[in-house]
C-alpha cells in the first residue's frame, strides 16, 4: 500500500495520513449474484488520530477493517496507508504453546530483529501493557484481560504507525473491559499510534475515540460523523459521554429501522 507524503518546511517527508480509503466498494458472491457489503466508502484516518467505526452487526465494519489491513482487496476503490497496519482481534489469537514473552518475540522475530534484542523488547512492550513480570507465563495461566494484554504488546511489537483493532474487549467482562479502556487511551496518547477501532458499542466509541463514524446497514455507507470533543481521562459514565452517546444511538436506531434490521 503506498503512502502519500507531504514535505515540511525544513525539507522533512511527513505522511498526511495513517490509513486513506477512498470510494471503497467491496462485493461477495452470493445466492442472487453478487452481494454488495460496502458502497462508496469515503474515509480519512489522520497521523496519531483515533477513530472508532461503530454499526449495527453485519453492516461491514470489520470487512472494512479487513480491506484496510490488507487481508482482502476491494471490488473498487483505493486504500492507502502509512506503512503496514498491525491488527487486533476479539480473539486474542495467542499460541497457547509459547509463554507471553514468545508470543511477542514471535512477532519481532517476523518483523527482523536480532535475536539477542528480542527478550529486552519483549519485556518493554510487557511492561507498557502493565504485565511485567509475565515474560514465562503460559497463555493458560493468563486472565481474559491479560491475554488481550500480551495481544496488544505483540500488535504493538510490529511497530506500526496504524493499530487495527476488531473488537478487541468485546468477549470480556464489564470491570475489565473499563480498565483495557484506560490502557488503551495510555498507550495511544505515549506512543502517538493511529487507531482505527472497530465496535457496535456506543459508550465504548464515545469514551475512547476523537471521532465515531457510524455505517448504515448493509450495504454499509458512512451514514454520519461525530467530532468528540470530551477531555480525557473519561469514563462510561461521565455526563457528556452519556449524552453524546444518546445522540449516537437515536442514529443507530434509525439506520437499524430504516433498512428492517432488528
Amino acid at each position: 500500500m503506498a503512502t502519500t507524503l507531504a514535505k515540511a518546511a525544513d525539507g522533512t517527508e511527513t505522511a498526511t495520513h495513517a490509513a486513506r480509503i477512498a470510494h471503497v466498494s467491496k462485493s461477495f458472491p452470493g445466492p442472487a449474484g453478487q452481494q454488495l457489503v460496502l458502497d462508496d466508502i469515503t474515509l480519512d484516518v489522520a497521523p496519531g488520530e483515533f477513530v472508532t467505526l461503530l454499526g449495527a452487526s453485519g453492516c461491514g465494519k470489520s470487512t472494512l477493517l479487513n480491506l484496510v489491513a490488507g487481508l482482502d482487496r476491494p471490488s473498487a476503490g483505493d486504500i492507502t496507508t502509512d506503512g503496514r497496519p498491525a491488527l487486533m482481534f476479539q480473539e486474542h489469537a495467542l499460541f497457547p504453546w509459547l509463554t507471553a514473552g514468545k508470543n511477542i518475540e514471535l512477532a519481532l522475530k517476523l518483523r527482523g530483529v536480532p535475536k539477542t534484542e528480542r527478550r529486552d523488547r519483549a519485556e518493554e512492550l510487557l511492561e507498557l501493557v502493565r504485565l511485567k513480570g509475565a515474560h514465562r507465563k503460559r497463555v493458560h495461566e493468563l486472565s481474559g484481560g491479560m491475554r488481550q494484554r500480551v495481544a496488544m504488546a505483540r500488535a504493538l511489537a510490529q511497530e506500526s504507525k496504524l493499530l487495527l483493532m476488531d473488537e478487541p474487549f468485546a468477549a470480556l467482562d464489564a470491570i475489565t473491559r473499563d480498565v483495557l479502556h484506560d490502557e488503551l487511551t495510555r498507550i495511544w496518547r505515549e506512543t502517538q499510534l493511529s487507531v482505527l477501532f472497530v465496535t457496535h458499542n456506543v459508550r465504548e466509541a464515545v469514551r475512547l475515540a476523537q471521532r465515531v463514524v457510524l455505517l448504515s446497514s448493509r450495504p454499509g455507507r458512512i451514514a454520519h460523523e461525530w467530532t468528540v470533543d470530551i477531555e480525557h481521562p473519561r469514563r462510561i459514565e461521565d455526563t457528556a459521554v452519556a449524552e453524546l452517546s444518546v445522540e449516537i444511538t437515536e442514529q443507530l436506531r434509525g439506520e437499524i429501522r430504516r433498512h428492517g434490521q432488528h
